[in-house]
């Protein structure tokens, strides 16, 4: 869950003019151009990538850590509410857990950050498939990488060096760099702009509907590989790719 709330300190949400003046941005991905039908790896000029649960399968790692944190405090574990939250920065995550849980959530989250630290901070999260393989030929292409993550910089780069990956990047932009997560494209826009890349150069990685939504904004043409959250019907129509695994998409590449 560390991705979606990198210190789970909660934010209260903003007035309603901030609100509305980000929901105009977001409007930006209807507007967004077509995703193009071509893959061809030399149209490009970077790779950007999500990280957790696309990189990392910390997805399924967080909602056991949570389900167990529940259980600890005797509180239920409402499985819809937490993949509701999946691809949504901390103000949004707020919102939705102190619906379900109200006052109770404060001990709930001490509960889970103590199990949640014990965990990512000393235990290599597990890689997901085709990432190094994948990784191994962009480099090979010549193509700068970088990650754009919600997660909090100290975290994620924690996250990447037990994992083995973090000589695959050459930039990492956290959710803490920005004022607006995703689904706005800001953090995709800052990635990209410190690769010194235009955005409509660059291909885009990415598991949740949320963080489609800021990759297409971005006008980046994006790969959607589904984890614990399928594809929802507005986020299909964006036309983009959507495959099984990043060894697939590392199959559409060379293809093309």
């Amino acid at each position: 869950m560390e991705q979606h709330l990198p210190t789970f300190v909660f934010i209260r949400p903003k007035v309603d003019d901030d609100r509305i003046a980000q929901e105009n941005r977001f409007r930006l991905c209807q507007n967004a151009p077509s995703q193009s039908t071509s893959h061809n790896v030399m149209n490009y000029q970077a790779a950007i990538f999500d990280m957790d649960g696309l990189l990392l399968d910390t997805e399924r790692v967080c909602m056991r850590i949570f389900q167990e944190a529940c259980e600890a405090q005797s509180l239920p574990f409402y499985k819809d509410v937490y993949l509701s939250i999946i691809g949504r920065n901390a103000a949004g995550i707020e919102v939705i857990f102190r619906k379900a849980y109200g006052d109770d959530l404060d001990r709930l989250h001490h509960e889970w950050r103590t199990r949640y630290d014990a965990v990512v901070k000393h235990q290599a999260i597990p890689v997901k498939e085709g990432v190094v393989e994948l990784l191994e030929w962009l480099k090979q292409q010549g193509l700068p990488i970088a990650v754009a993550t919600s997660t909090a910089k100290e975290v994620a780069r924690k996250k990447l060096e037990l994992a083995g990956l973090s000589k695959y990047f050459d930039n990492l932009t956290t959710g803490c760099e920005v004022s607006h997560g995703k689904p706005d494209p800001e953090i995709y826009l800052l990635a990209a702009s410190r690769l010194n890349v235009d955005p409509t150069k660059c291909l885009a990685f990415e598991d949740s509907n949320n963080g489609v939504r800021s990759a297409v904004a971005a006008n980046m043409v994006t790969f959607q590989i589904p984890d614990l959250v399928e594809p929802c019907a507005e986020v299909r129509d964006f036309g983009h790719a959507i495959v099984p695994s990043l060894h697939d998409a590392l199959f559409e590449l060379k293809k093309a």
